[in-house]
């Protein structure tokens, strides 16, 4: 079985990261993604989907994000029912995130990691330094075409 939801939207709401009693970080927010299709003359129609991220995701959502930024999320798609204060059973359907990223969209307030989570610290080395390669000799038994009349086309 398979349960994998890919989206990108924009924030609705402030962030707010949130403690559970058993110390758990928490985040739950929303995202207004547009839909691709609209028949001619109406509205751009948007759907909003509820958004849980925890722990380490929910630290860098509120960290690094707020009302109004574009979004990319990577999650798997949960439902759950609950007992409201007045008695009624209310199910929800909600995306437990596993991956969130920034979508390259330019922060107004100065620069912003282009990176999925974990972003790097600012002062971190990278990882793995990369060098141009060298160029080496022709190998042995490679023959060069003495002119451009040699090519096929």
């Amino acid at each position: 079985m398979y349960n994998k939801v890919i989206l990108m939207g924009r924030i609705t709401h402030d962030l707010e990261l949130r403690t559970t009693p058993t110390g758990a970080n928490v985040c739950t927010f929303s995202i207004a993604v547009d839909r691709r299709f609209q028949q001619k003359g109406e509205e751009k129609k948007t759907d909003f989907f509820n958004i849980v991220a925890w722990r380490q995701q929910a630290e860098f959502v509120t960290r690094y994000f707020s009302k109004g930024r574009m979004i990319l999320v990577e999650g798997e798609l949960q439902t759950r029912s609950y007992t409201d204060k007045n008695g009624a059973n209310v199910k929800v359907t909600e995306i437990i995130a596993d991956r969130l990223c920034f979508t390259g969209e330019a922060k107004s307030q100065g620069g912003a990691y282009s990176e999925s989570y974990p972003a790097p610290a600012p002062s971190a080395p990278p990882a793995q330094s990369y060098q141009t390669p060298q160029a080496s000799a022709p190998a042995a038994d490679f023959t060069s075409a003495a002119t451009d009349d040699d090519y096929p086309f």
